[in-house]
């Protein structure tokens, strides 16, 4: 149901107020089980994913361009507005074209999510949105069956990391650890051998023969890196090698690279 709005405290748009402020959305998002996605491309993939909308939120000269996904979900409301009173509502300009607010999924245990799945990429306390969505569309582009993020690490499904990774966060089954680092015990019992990738590690990470045939990848926070507990709880320590006087690599660079070098 189409519906045009003047006012930007208007009741039908209540999920997508101040998206720019991070550390209300990082709260109330997950309470009241959305998230919200920006952008044609995004909205289609998270809708090819099997995911939910509540509402679209848009300026009209997107109608058009977005009427199937209209036609699909007659009962949605699809609310319209000037771009003003977009970017009164949501604190940025919306230029992009809608967003969507989507339901929330209920995400797996860790041992439904690892059952079927051989390569892991685990996140320890990554706070910062933009890399945990890089880091997800680096493991979707090289195959990587499921990620694992800590109890502190940055949302995947907040708009910011749904957008840096292009919408790739609904193609890479995925779940939070309710305990740390006890969850990378779990892990290690489902059959993965457990690498740390550090800068300190001692192995190469090209020179490993074999390459196990279930592996977890953990990687770090930005700054510090993984935490002592993590690294003790790990069967083994890898690093990507330096060169140039640089110590390490950005974090969603270096799942790219670590992810690259398993694989082969």
């Amino acid at each position: 149901m189409i519906v045009r709005i003047t006012s930007a405290t208007d009741p039908l748009v209540n999920d997508y107020v101040n998206l720019t402020d991070v550390a209300l959305r990082r709260v109330s998002e997950p309470k009241s089980g959305l998230f919200v996605a920006e952008g044609d491309t995004v909205i289609r993939r998270a809708l090819a994913a099997g995911y939910q909308p509540r509402s679209l939120l848009m300026s009209e000269r997107w109608l058009e361009s977005l009427g199937d996904v209209i036609a699909d979900f007659p009962e949605m409301d699809v609310v319209v507005a000037a771009p003003d009173v977009l970017e009164e509502i949501t604190g940025f300009n919306v230029h992009r074209g809608a967003l969507a607010s989507m339901h929330r999924p209920t995400l797996p245990s860790l041992r439904d999510l690892l059952s079927t799945a051989r390569t892991v990429v685990v996140l320890e306390d990554i706070v910062d949105h933009t890399n945990v969505g890089a880091v997800f569309r680096s493991a979707a582009a090289l195959s990587v069956d499921a990620i694992v993020i800590s109890p502190r690490c940055a949302d995947p499904l907040y708009r910011r990391s749904v957008k840096v990774s292009m919408g790739t966060v609904f193609a890479v089954p995925w779940t939070r650890a309710v305990e740390w680092p006890r969850a990378l015990d779990e892990i290690r019992s489902l059959g993965h051998t457990t690498m740390a990738l550090t800068p300190s590690g001692a192995m190469n990470i090209r020179d490993l023969d074999p390459v196990p045939s279930k592996w977890a990848l953990l990687l770090g926070t930005e700054g510090t890196g993984l935490t002592d507990a993590a690294l003790d709880a790990c069967d083994l320590r890898v690093r990507i090698p330096m060169a140039g006087g640089v110590d390490s690599l950005n974090v969603a660079a270096a799942a790219a690279v670590a992810c690259y070098a398993l694989q082969q």
